[in-house]
């Protein structure tokens, strides 16, 4: 172990200076990467030198995320502190589904859970965990929903056409889980955005009123904060009072900006968020944990027990339900995935989580001046978002971002809202300054010429 240790600190240390040196990893075409690479397994072992030659081959051409030169996700960059915390948590390599095989690391888990419950004004009721990931996140909210509105459905199925309500801009996870829990596909309404891609209260409310006319039975809507494109935020307060007027689940996804709920600055942005039923945030996006980190809570614990819980005595034998995770969550086994968030908050503290955070907003800032003291960019986007999207001298946006990528300059990604289609600079990576932002604008100028 102890060799393998200094191998790795030897490949990390040689990855940081790739980040530098190759910030956009030469892409290897697909149709030679076997011939690139000795990725293939054989029957017998590998000598260590090639073993870490292979090693250091694998690093320089896979894509770098944490590069200043990668705008191309909903994540980027490493925050070490984090780093630090999955590190040790892969060497700790507990499960989190019991006390008694995961000890503390329960109460790091049920610490997090608690502050974030109390952060948005849910009460002493609340409860949650974590997910593999923002999509399981939301598909746990549409399954407490529906168990919520039928208790029944548990154990008989699916009877009645239940209908789900979601954005035109929301993330795809909302129709591909209506097929998960047995409503459909077909069952999910998309309602209508305005120019910055926000729910449309309006259209909300008469979708719901017309199902009911057909004797459909709606019972839940997902909300957003930072939709995947635009990074709007649909207004929860006006969508809340629809909901409450209709006695249906509400759901705000915020995997993407979600920890806005940090910042004393942007937190006005999800106003209303303690009248939803549950809320989900990926840390692994604005916070800079490694992936991954998705995290899910509810209003009503009662909710997480009646959907998750299931008894085996095989796996829970000592301490009570509180402490044994397994029963509030969608998986058995899982890795623990909440010490790299506490040792990020531990060591930086709430204020520090609100700094990485404003942060973003500022470089998003950045960009925006600097698209619009410049005639040669459109910007499509809008103030208190960190996706910023803009097209420049008309130059289609996925010709553009496709050949940045292919020549190894940057690494950015485009989106399309209503026939528009634009780059999409993400301003998410709080290790980036300013400079990396002008940078960044510079590159593209001299790589079109």
């Amino acid at each position: 172990m102890h060799n393998d240790l200094k191998l790795f600190n030897e490949l990390a240390e040689f990855l940081l200076s790739e980040e530098v040196s190759q910030p956009v990893a030469i892409p290897i075409d697909t149709k030679v990467l076997y011939e690139t690479i000795d990725i293939e397994l054989k029957d017998e072992p590998t000598i260590d030198e090639t073993f870490k030659s292979t090693l250091k081959d694998i690093i320089k051409s896979t894509p770098k995320t944490a590069s200043k030169a990668f705008f191309n996700q909903l994540f980027g960059g490493r925050m070490s502190r984090a780093t630090l915390g999955d590190l040790l948590a892969v060497m700790l390599n507990n499960s989190m589904y019991t006390y008694k095989v995961a000890g503390v690391q329960v109460g790091i888990e049920k610490v997090i859970l608690q502050h974030i419950c109390k952060r948005i004004g849910y009460g002493d009721d609340s409860d949650g965990t974590i997910a593999p990931g923002g999509s399981m996140c939301n598909y746990m909210a549409m399954l407490m929903a529906r168990d919520a509105f039928d208790n029944t459905i548990r154990n008989e199925g699916v009877s009645n056409k239940l209908i789900a309500y979601t954005s035109e801009t929301s993330h795809y996870s909302v129709t591909k889980n209506a097929s998960f829990i047995g409503i459909g596909r077909h069952q999910v309404r998309s309602v209508k955005t305005n120019a910055k891609g926000e729910m449309l209260v309006e259209d909300l409310k008469l979708q719901i009123e017309q199902d009911i006319e057909k004797g459909f039975q709606p019972f839940f809507v997902n909300a957003t904060a930072g939709t995947t494109v635009l990074g709007a935020f649909d207004n929860v307060e006006q969508i809340s009072k629809v909901c409450q007027a209709y006695n249906l689940w509400l759901h705000l996804d915020g995997a993407y900006c979600g920890s806005v709920i940090f910042s004393k600055k942007y937190k006005h942005l999800v106003n209303g968020i303690e009248l939803t039923d549950s809320f989900s945030l990926n840390a692994h996006k604005m916070l800079g944990t490694p992936l991954g980190c998705s995290i899910i809570v509810t209003r009503d614990k009662a909710n997480l027990y009646q959907s998750f819980s299931n008894e085996a005595d095989y796996l829970y034998q000592t301490n009570d339900d509180a402490f044994n995770l397994g029963k509030t969550s969608l998986q058995c086994g899982r890795r623990n995935d909440a010490l790299k968030l506490w040792t990020l908050w531990k060591s930086v503290g709430t204020n520090g989580l609100e700094q990485i955070v404003n942060h973003q907003f500022y470089l998003a800032d950045v960009a925006r001046d600097y698209i619009q003291s410049n005639s040669d960019y459109t910007l499509y986007s809008f103030d208190d978002s960190i996706s910023v999207c803009f097209n420049y001298k008309g130059i289609s946006a996925k010709t553009l971002c496709t050949n940045l990528y292919e020549h190894s300059k940057l690494m950015v990604g485009y989106g399309t809202y209503r026939n528009e289609t634009f780059v999409r600079l993400v301003t998410i990576n709080t290790q980036v300054e300013k400079n990396d932002i002008i940078s960044f604008f510079k590159t593209l100028e001299a790589f079109v010429g």
